[in-house]
């Protein structure tokens, strides 16, 4: 931040500001508007796509840009960017294909419309930001391997809990200690949420009960924590993860099994620790002389010492990663190579033969993270391929659903990528993951 301030308020002074175009207008993405258009120098919104083109609109206005613009052509779009002019379509293409944009924010949660918008990202040189954890943890590593042919940035957002989680491992690593957990904190975990269950609660904040759903059945947190292990190389404890409760996110070093923290290490959460919602890392460090220094700056007595953030400021942030991405090609959080975990699908109550899973966030399943090469070896159903998938036999409440227990959607571009995907990790990883394994989520 003390360099991407400086650094766009002279893009400012310039008269050349960051032009970026984000695909949603939901929640999250109206608040994404505003910072940018309200507090954000050196930056500007020029054109929001979305199907419902009056909640484009409303983005914009809510931030004080009334002067909005329909453009449903190329040329109308540049018109609109040339006289500055803020611009909403239902053609996410446009904002692809427009020149003077240098940036994608994707804000969906969808996994097929998002991997259709990353490849015409990629195909048209425009970075792409996902706030959009779900198609990361499906596609990420196929999708990073078509980013870099095409020389541009992918990366999930600061702000988001795999943004802020990466940022502090940056730190720990740089200041001489080894990140041995990433890990989140988490109020609530109850695998049967449905989105009648959250439906008043989704209501009260403004937020699809589908998206509340995926919060509270543990599918978003496997997500993020996806995306993290990716990230990183750390792995999955066991299937579900572990999930301890805490009073304090300091009690973490001991809720961990100590071989694991140092053989691969661990992507974690604690239930019901304080500070909540924050993110933590665990950082090893065994250096005789560093330890007084540790011991009087009140990190305790380690060799395990817990860096944490208190909060996640997600709509606040993601400004900062487009900077990141346009000035500097440092992403917040990118894929290092191929899968490290992976989110598996799990039955939610117990399934009929014929019957359609509805996907994240839905009545029919929910979310386990799991290490990528148990995943691949008993070819197990990714989460983020789950919606529209017809069931061949009945699944019995719990039990984790293989590609032979459904049949896939015909002509989806997200399978296509995950086929890809596949195939150019197929062989074993290097290191066999230290994992435990249960049958439910930790």
């Amino acid at each position: 931040m003390i360099i991407v301030d400086r650094a766009l308020q002279e893009r400012e002074r310039s008269g050349s500001p960051i032009r970026v175009g984000m695909v949603g207008a939901g929640f999250m993405a109206r608040g994404i508007a505003y910072q940018i258009i309200r507090h954000t120098p050196g930056m500007r919104l020029a054109a929001i796509a979305n199907r419902t083109l009056a909640n484009a609109a409303h983005a914009f206005t809510q931030a004080g840009r009334h002067d909005v613009r329909t453009v449903d052509s190329l040329s109308q779009l540049h018109d609109a960017i040339a006289h500055d002019v803020p611009a909403v379509t239902a053609d996410s293409s446009l904002l692809c294909r427009a020149e003077p944009i240098d940036a994608i924010i994707e804000v969906t949660g969808d996994v097929e419309h998002g991997a259709r918008v990353a490849l015409q990202a990629f195909e048209h040189k425009k970075h792409l930001i996902l706030m959009n954890a779900e198609l990361d943890a499906t596609l990420g590593p196929i999708l990073k391997t078509r980013a870099d042919q095409a020389g541009v940035v992918l990366t999930d957002a600061d702000g988001d809990q795999p943004g802020v989680i990466m940022n502090l491992y940056r730190f720990v690593r740089s200041i001489g200690y080894r990140p041995v957990l990433a890990g989140n904190i988490k109020g609530l975990q109850d695998p049967y949420r449905t989105p009648e269950t959250q439906k008043a609660f989704a209501e009260k904040h403004g937020q699809k009960p589908a998206m509340v759903t995926s919060f509270a059945d543990g599918t978003k947190i496997s997500m993020e924590m996806a995306v993290v292990a990716n990230a990183t190389g750390l792995r999955c404890g066991k299937r579900g993860m572990y999930g301890p409760r805490a009073a304090h996110v300091n009690d973490a070093p001991r809720l961990f099994p100590a071989d694991q923290l140092l053989g691969d290490g661990l992507v974690d959460y604690l239930l019901g620790a304080e500070p909540g919602p924050g993110v933590f890392v665990i950082g090893h460090g065994d250096d005789p002389i560093q330890q007084p220094y540790l011991r009087y700056y009140k990190m305790g007595d380690g060799p395990f010492y817990v860096f944490y953030t208190p909060y996640h400021l997600c709509h606040l942030e993601v400004p900062i990663t487009v900077a990141r991405a346009v000035l500097f090609g440092d992403p917040a959080v990118t894929p290092l190579g191929g899968p490290v975990c992976e989110v598996i699908t799990a039955a939610k109550r117990d399934l009929r033969p014929g019957e359609t899973l509805d996907g994240i966030g839905g009545f029919t399943c929910y979310g386990l993270l799991e290490n990528a090469d148990p995943a691949r070896r008993e070819n197990l159903l990714p989460m983020g391929l789950a919606l529209g998938c017809r069931l061949n036999r009945g699944i019995a409440r719990d039990q984790v659903l293989t590609y032979g227990d459904v049949e896939l959607p015909p002509g989806r571009l997200a399978d296509q990528l995950r086929r890809e995907q596949d195939a150019l990790w197929a062989a074993p990883m290097t290191t066999e993951p230290r994992c435990r394994r249960s049958e439910r989520s930790g």
